[in-house]
């Protein structure tokens, strides 16, 4: 008969009962680490399956995309589309359309204005500006203040301006925006839609030949065939966004007269640089 060795000081019964116990804990160890394998490989197989469908996966031919994306998703009905040489339905949101999304957000030597104006007087007819935004030549905001009062408000114009009580409440004094803008506009060229507007309620003046105003370039008249476009309408047709469908966000309007400046750029400045040349009689 074989002998058990135990330990000093321990009894043979005491030696059995600690061998069980280390196989049960060995064998619920190994019990456990199997089950987490399970869940770990399960999990491999859900991601996998929320995986977008690839052209490979889109196969069936004759069935109308919007079918397809019924009963599979978007991601599938887009790879049918082009598999049919159909156009995509995706369209780009607005600020896909006004904002390079990486670019250099700091200033650049052109930059666009807008600004909200909200009602002063007895019947509120009177303007006073209510917020300032800057953007730069991608579209990156770089300025964005509101403007606490400098009279009684009688009309916040909220339907139009976006602005409310709560926003001039937080505002700033209007000459130290008056003071930042005009750092912020020296020496640039200046975009904006009617930015003399803008210009008038900052009590602020700029080089003319440093301004460029979307309302006034006529080439754009010409292609919406208006001779006072609005921004709305140079936007619908030129850019095929939509803005200002509710209240008015003047940071949004500024990178849109900002991103229909880039769209004619080179034309437009080198207008500006034909038409600044001195004539040849001049030289003589």
């Amino acid at each position: 008969m074989k002998s058990e060795r135990t330990a000093p000081g321990e009894s043979l019964g005491d030696a059995r009962s600690n061998r069980k116990e280390f196989k049960a804990k060995r064998k619920n160890g190994n019990s456990e680490t199997k089950q987490g394998d399970i869940k770990h490989k399960k999990r491999k197989r859900d991601e996998r399956a929320e995986q977008p469908p690839t052209e490979d996966d889109i196969w069936f031919d004759g069935v109308d995309p919007e079918d397809i994306e019924a009963a599979i998703g978007p991601e599938a009905a887009e790879v049918a589309r082009r598999k049919m040489g159909l156009e995509s339905t995706s369209k780009p949101t607005v600020e896909q359309v006004l904002v390079k999304e990486k670019a250099f957000s700091g200033l650049t030597k052109a930059v666009a204005m807008d600004c909200e104006m909200i009602g002063v007087g007895p019947q509120g007819e009177d303007s006073i500006v209510a917020r300032v935004s800057i953007v730069n030549q991608f579209g990156k905001c770089v300025y964005d203040k509101y403007v606490k009062p400098t009279e009684k408000v009688t009309d916040y114009r909220t339907e139009v301006s976006g602005i409310r009580p709560e926003d001039t409440k937080k505002g700033e004094d209007f000459k130290k925006i008056q003071e930042e803008v005009a750092d912020i506009l020296r020496g640039r060229i200046l975009v904006g839609h009617a930015v003399h507007n803008d210009l008038k309620i900052l009590f602020l003046d700029h080089p003319k030949k440093k301004i460029r105003d979307t309302q006034r370039y006529k080439p754009f008249k010409q292609k919406v065939k208006s001779g006072r476009p609005s921004l709305k309408l140079l936007c619908e047709k030129l850019l095929n966004v939509k803005v200002q469908t509710s209240e008015h966000c003047s940071i949004q309007d500024a990178q849109a007269a900002m991103r229909l400046y880039t769209l004619e750029k080179k034309q437009w400045e080198a207008a500006i640089k034909e038409k600044t040349k001195p004539k040849k009689n001049e030289t003589l």
